[in-house]
């Protein structure tokens, strides 16, 4: 089994050794300069949230982080917006429309939030091409199963589009977190293409269980399994056995550039896993650029 790649530097050698010509990130950042300031105001308050520090790596100007995704190898990705008020959301999905037609690796992303212009928002950005969604369920402190999300999750399941859902408690509880919660919502939409963002951490064995019951539920690998985060949620047992049996529904996901460790610290988490005989390198394609390519039709 090839070792993850010792660096950022060594990522690209890494990828290609697999006989990849890139990678593709469902989980990645990139909003308008307002409110990314204050998404790394917040980072630098980490230890009055967190109890910790939480230093932004890669807090460059947004060419500068384009460029950085490049050098990796980083052949497509989803850059995600997210509201935390009523009135964000038409706004984030037309900025993240106009990013996309500009950055040829960025494919079109929206997002939405309980509120009267919900559904004719999504299906707009649905009929725009937007080809992936976010609902952070814990920065909105909305409920998801509210009736004003219904028509969108029904359309989203409809079309087949992924929504990456941040529904799991970590890194912190929310009004509404929880798979118990998101769980109602999957009850009334089985067939939605959910991708539980984190892995849903810390409820990695809930997770597992929906993707027994659904299986279009998908989980992503962000900050899973690297040091940062080994104490406030650890893996369990029988984590890569888990894994075994929902291969295909693993997706590359990283936070970048919001994450406090490299982009190659997350890539070396997954090749561990990997060195589970059930998994090898398979699995290392899968979740690197197959399944998310899949997800995002590329």
């Amino acid at each position: 089994m090839t070792a993850g790649p010792a660096s950022d530097a060594d990522v690209t050698r890494w990828t290609a050794s697999l006989g990849l010509d890139g990678l593709v990130d469902l989980h990645v950042h990139f909003l308008p300069k307002s409110v990314m300031d204050k998404v790394w105001a917040y980072f630098d308050r980490a230890p009055e949230h967190y109890g910790t520090e939480w230093p932004v790596f890669y807090r460059t100007e947004e060419k500068e982080r384009l460029e950085t995704l490049r050098s990796l190898g980083v052949k497509q990705f989803a850059p995600l917006v997210y509201p935390h008020k009523p009135g964000m959301a038409e706004w984030l999905t037309s900025w993240a429309g106009e990013f996309a037609d500009q950055v040829p690796e960025a494919v079109r992303t929206g997002t939405f939030f309980p509120e009267p212009s919900a559904a004719s928002s999504v299906d707009a950005a649905l009929r725009a091409g937007a080809r992936c969604f976010k609902a952070h369920v814990q920065i909105g402190r909305y409920d998801p199963r509210d009736e004003l999300l219904t028509p969108v999750w029904g359309a989203l399941a409809d079309a087949g589009v992924p929504v990456v859902v941040h529904c799991g408690h970590g890194p912190l509880r929310g009004d509404f977190t929880g798979l118990q919660v998101f769980g109602e919502v999957l009850a009334k939409h089985p067939d939605l293409t959910a991708v539980l963002a984190h892995a849903a951490m810390p409820e990695f064995t809930t997770a597992f269980e929906l993707m027994d019951r659904y299986p279009r539920v998908h989980i992503d690998t962000t900050m899973v399994g690297v040091p940062f985060v080994a104490k406030m949620s650890p893996l369990p047992p029988d984590w890569t056995a888990r894994l075994a049996g929902v291969a295909d529904r693993v997706v590359l996901g990283t936070d970048f550039p919001n994450i406090p460790y490299s982009y190659a610290t997350q890539l070396q988490a997954i090749a561990g896993w990997a060195a589970d005989d059930r998994l090898g390198e398979p699995f290392l394609r899968a979740v690197l650029h197959d399944t998310p390519a899949r997800l995002l039709k590329a």
